[in-house]
């Protein structure tokens, strides 16, 4: 989907904001000899700009409004390496809450609905973004926060939420808990707005089946405003994003050549009217494709598929490129097992193993499912895995993303 008019202008402008501010992206691209586009051509040639960049800013090197136009500051909530930090005008906290409220409507839940925010607040852009987009719609706001289940279900009960938003892992584990207490007739939701991980269609239908609610998939990250860039209407034929906000395009990893629509690759976003800090060609290292065509719902909005995994999350095991998003199609083709698995990579007398652990009932055999689980797994990426089968419940649950994959070789 190449750049328009209106978007390359857009574009044009933050350039000119980025290298008046003499920001690190300003500075870049003056380096680079750049200082305007004037045609898709002329956007093609913009360098990519990568979180290691953004890390190399720190503290406040991406600021390109004047500080006393800086309203708040929010920070990734990647676990390794400096950490990135964003800051935002007052324009880009409206604007955010636009797009969020925009993701709601998409979704059906108006200002009648009551919305329970489970995401954590502070530095992470999760709960305040999903609160100012609420707000933004009307509706009313439950903002509980992470954790305190027994409270979390205790108010879904007294304040009848209509609306849960959560990670997949937490929106499993309230799920799992309603069951356990026999209180599903008590809880009134209708629909649940799940984001920051990405999550398997076997998870989705059971939190879907479990607690009798639509389920729709938020987009964002920290660096591109946070969640609320895109969402999936009732059609679940991909998630809208807001291109008259963003400009996404889809490259090939490894080349860094643009790819048609419809072919998987890497996510790139160029925010078209951020103030605080602009982005231009950044590498989410998120991997999905743009759905050619218009959505049967009728928005003029284009789509990007479901996020297949990230670029980043290959692991070399025994010589061989393996995806967890592999391992996961396996396990998905398994009605025995439940949805969640563990897989853990180890190296011992000189040999990489990998471990995988999924959960079952005492319905099954384990020894035969885990020969089969193993036989399967084999086929698919060319060694036998070691699968370990233990009861439902017995792989930890969280309250924010869960870690599905552990590689001990280098602790």
């Amino acid at each position: 989907m190449q750049i328009n008019e209106k978007q390359l202008a857009l574009v044009a402008d933050r350039i000119s904001a980025l290298i008046k501010s003499g920001s690190f992206y300003g500075k870049k691209l003056e380096e680079a000899g750049i200082t305007s586009v004037e045609s898709p051509e002329d956007f093609l040639k913009l360098p990519f700009s990568e979180k290691k960049d953004l890390r190399e800013a720190y503290p406040l090197g991406l600021m390109t409004a004047p500080e006393e136009e800086i309203v708040r500051i929010h920070s990734s909530s990647g676990t390794t390496g400096t950490p990135v930090i964003i800051p935002y005008t007052a324009k880009d906290v409206e604007d955010w809450a636009i797009m969020f409220a925009r993701c709601y409507e998409t979704a059906g839940i108006t200002n009648k609905d009551r919305i329970q925010i489970t995401p954590g607040y502070g530095l992470w852009t999760a709960g305040i973004g999903f609160q100012a987009g609420a707000e933004r719609l009307g509706a009313m706001v439950i903002p509980m926060g992470p954790g305190n289940t027994d409270k979390q279900l205790e108010m879904m009960q007294s304040l009848e939420s209509t609306v849960l938003c959560a990670t997949s892992s937490y929106a499993l584990l309230l799920a799992e808990e309603i069951q356990k207490r026999g209180i599903k007739d008590k809880i009134k939701l209708k629909k649940g707005v799940i984001g920051s991980e990405r999550w398997s269609q076997k998870m989705r239908d059971r939190i879907s089946s479990e607690l009798g609610i639509e389920l729709y998939d938020i987009y964002g990250l920290t660096e591109i405003y946070g969640p609320g860039i895109g969402i999936n209407c009732s059609e679940n034929t991909g998630m809208h994003y807001w291109d008259d906000y963003i400009y996404v395009e889809i490259i090939d990893p490894k080349t860094g050549e643009v790819l048609p629509d419809g072919e998987l690759g890497e996510i790139v976003i160029t925010t078209l009217v951020k103030e605080g800090a602009p982005l231009i060609r950044y590498r989410t290292h998120d991997l999905s494709r743009i759905i050619p065509g218009k959505c049967s719902c009728g928005r003029c909005y284009p789509r990007l598929d479901t996020i297949m995994g990230r670029t980043d999350d290959m692991m070399k095991i025994k010589g061989v490129n393996v995806f967890p998003s592999q391992i996961e199609e396996v396990l998905g083709g398994f009605e025995e097992i439940s949805s969640e698995y563990q897989i853990r990579i180890s190296h011992l007398d000189g040999k990489d193993t990998m471990r995988i652990y999924v959960e079952t009932t005492g319905d099954h055999d384990f020894a035969d499912l885990s020969k089969r689980i193993a036989e399967k797994v084999k086929s698919r990426i060319g060694f036998t895995p070691i699968v370990k089968v233990v009861e439902v419940g017995v792989l930890p649950r969280s309250m924010k993303k869960t870690a599905r994959v552990i590689d001990e070789r280098y602790d």
